[in-house]
């Protein structure tokens, strides 16, 4: 697999030095300009789509993406041999020997006693409190997961609510506190109360074993039917949305909610 890789790798740069031949930049302009995408944001781009690609089962697309996500390594792989830091077959050792050292039931059975998955990233990475596994957590990850990740290693030291109901009634303080910051007009105070709420809510979300992340896009898919239900109402009536108050909204929002929970009913049974 690794060959098929390299003389990938070897094809790619050899058409970049192609181009530059033609347009006179150095190897590494032109290879930065035939990425377009070397800032993180768009290797995150790359992994939504194969993520979505996953989720959604479909295949020919996820050997799409995967694609993509591939020629980003290959890319940034190839920039940092330029540069003398390392190549391809440094990354996939790198793999290798980390998925060695963190799985030591696996590779080194006469270890009973090793220690679990989190001591051994906290030993591997030089941390020896929690605060700092905690800063470790990486900052470009979904703010919902990033709180999720905090808040499960603030748990193992046994700093935790100690049930479901308090994590709401801390949710309820949370919510409290919102509607001051808002009442007193202070954005930095509604940003950081806000904020506070929303970590809040993961907690909830942690008790109930959902995902935060997958619970905020259901609610987002949920509320484009309801829209799409209530736009397509309007229009049939004569009277868009954009000539309605919003109290003439509310009695077609409430149809639409009806109709797509009926919709949503219809197709549980159908599965079942």
């Amino acid at each position: 697999m690794m060959n098929t890789i390299k003389d990938h790798l070897n094809e790619v740069r050899e058409n970049i030095r192609k181009a530059c031949e033609k347009s006179g930049r150095s190897p590494k302009e032109v290879t930065l300009i035939a990425v377009s995408k070397t800032k993180p944001l768009f290797m995150l781009e790359e992994a939504y789509e194969v993520a979505e690609a996953i989720d959604n089962r479909d295949t020919a697309n996820l050997k799409e993406e995967l694609g993509d996500v591939l020629m980003q390594v290959l890319f940034h792989t190839d920039i940092e041999r330029e540069a003398g830091h390392f190549d391809i077959d440094d990354v996939a050792d790198a793999a290798c020997k980390k998925l060695i050292y963190r799985h030591p039931h696996v590779f080194r059975r006469d270890e009973p006693d090793a220690p679990d998955w989190d001591t051994i990233k906290q030993r591997e990475r030089a941390q020896t409190t929690t605060a700092e596994a905690m800063d470790s957590v990486a900052r470009s990850l979904p703010a919902l997961w990033r709180c999720e990740k905090i808040q499960a290693k603030a748990a193992r030291t046994g700093f935790e609510w100690p049930d479901a109901d308090a994590a709401l009634d801390k949710v309820a303080e949370e919510t409290q506190e919102l509607r001051e910051a808002v009442a007193s007009g202070d954005a930095d105070a509604v940003t950081e109360e806000l904020g506070d709420l929303l970590f809040a809510a993961v907690k909830v979300a942690r008790f109930a074993g959902i995902d935060p992340e997958q619970a905020a896009h259901a609610a987002c898919e949920k509320f484009i039917r309801r829209f799409s239900a209530m736009e397509a109402a309007a229009a049939d009536s004569g009277v868009p949305l954009k000539q309605r108050t919003l109290a003439q909204m509310q009695p077609l929002w409430q149809q639409a909610k009806q109709t797509v929970s009926a919709d949503n009913e219809g197709k549980k049974s159908a599965r079942q």
